[in-house]
Order: structure tokens, then sequence, then C-alpha cells
């Protein structure tokens, strides 16, 4: 009998398996659910999306190529349907703010990392898209450079670049409420 690695159960769910495609949901809703709710910023929000991401999954997995773990493959397939969901937000709610919160930070108890969590999850939201997708990628998702960049399709020198670079802006946000200054 074939192993049952999720490769393997993608690619008999694409050929119609169902009790592949059960077996993956049960080793990956959870993920899906929480990239969504990670990105979405709200429960309700991740829950719809991680309907969404379900339902679709079926005729999705017949683009599955194994050109990489499929987990990498399903957070791409994630990250794009939270992107289309914010992006559907943006236009039904111009001017509101409702990005990408990390709520792992929001979790932490300690007072004063609390409040290192909250400014952070705050200053991460004045950060672009795609810096902020990368961070929430590489530090909640612990995932490598180069898994990160395969899900945001580009390079691993992109993605430690965009790293750099979010520090880098980070730093001198912090720099700027120490002075005073917005």
């Amino acid at each position: 009998m074939a192993e049952n690695t999720d490769e393997t159960l993608a690619f008999r769910a694409a050929a119609g398996d169902r009790d592949a495609f059960e077996a993956l949901l049960e080793r990956h809703y959870e993920r899906i659910y929480r990239v969504g709710a990670r990105v979405l910023g709200d429960a309700d929000e991740a829950a719809d999306l991680a309907q969404e991401v379900c339902v679709g999954l079926p005729a999705r997995l017949s683009s599955f190529r194994a050109k990489s773990r499929f987990s990498t493959w399903l957070y791409r397939v994630v990250v794009n349907a939270a992107r289309d969901a914010l992006r559907r937000k943006a236009a039904r709610r111009r001017g509101e703010r409702g990005y990408v919160e990390v709520e792992a930070l929001l979790r932490i108890e300690d007072g004063a990392r609390a409040c290192e969590a909250s400014w952070l999850r705050r200053t991460l939201e004045r950060l672009p898209d795609d810096l902020r997708m990368t961070v929430l990628l590489v530090l909640d998702e612990d995932l490598r450079h180069a898994e990160a960049g395969a899900v945001l399709g580009v390079s691993e020198s992109t993605v430690s670049w965009r790293m750099h670079e979010a520090r880098k802006r980070l730093r001198v946000l912090a720099s700027q409420e120490k002075e005073g200054r917005p």
C-alpha cells in the first residue's frame, strides 16, 4: 500500500479518493484556519475562509505537482485566498483598517512583553502588505525563507531582503516614537 504522505494523499484526492481528501483535511484544517485567522485578524472571517478553501480544494488539487511540499503549496492556496478576502473586504470598507494581526503576540501574558507585542502588532500594520505577509510566514508560521518564498511566489533572497527591510523599518519607527515623532 502506498505511503500516506501529504503528497501521496493529495494525488489520490485529486483522483477522487474521498478518504485521502478527508485525511488531508484532518491533517491541515487547523493550519488553514490559523493562517486565515492571522491574515484576516478575525475568527469568523477565518472560519469562512477555511470553509471556502476546503470547498475549493478538490478542484485545486489537480494543480498540485509536488514541486514543493504539499504544506508549502497549501500555504500558498490559503495566503492567496486570504489576500483575495482582504481585497474584497477593502472594496466593501474603504478607509477601514483590518489587515494582518499577529494573534500569537496578543496571547503573551507577561506585562512588559505584552506591551511590546501590542506595539509590534500595531507597527506591523503600518508596513506594506508584502513585508507584513513575509513576517507572518517566517515568524508566526516558522517557515524557512525558502518555504516562505515558495508560498509567496518570490525567491528566497527576496524573503531575506523583506525580513531585513521589515526589521530596519521597525527600528526606524521605534526610534521615531522614542523621539516623539509620529
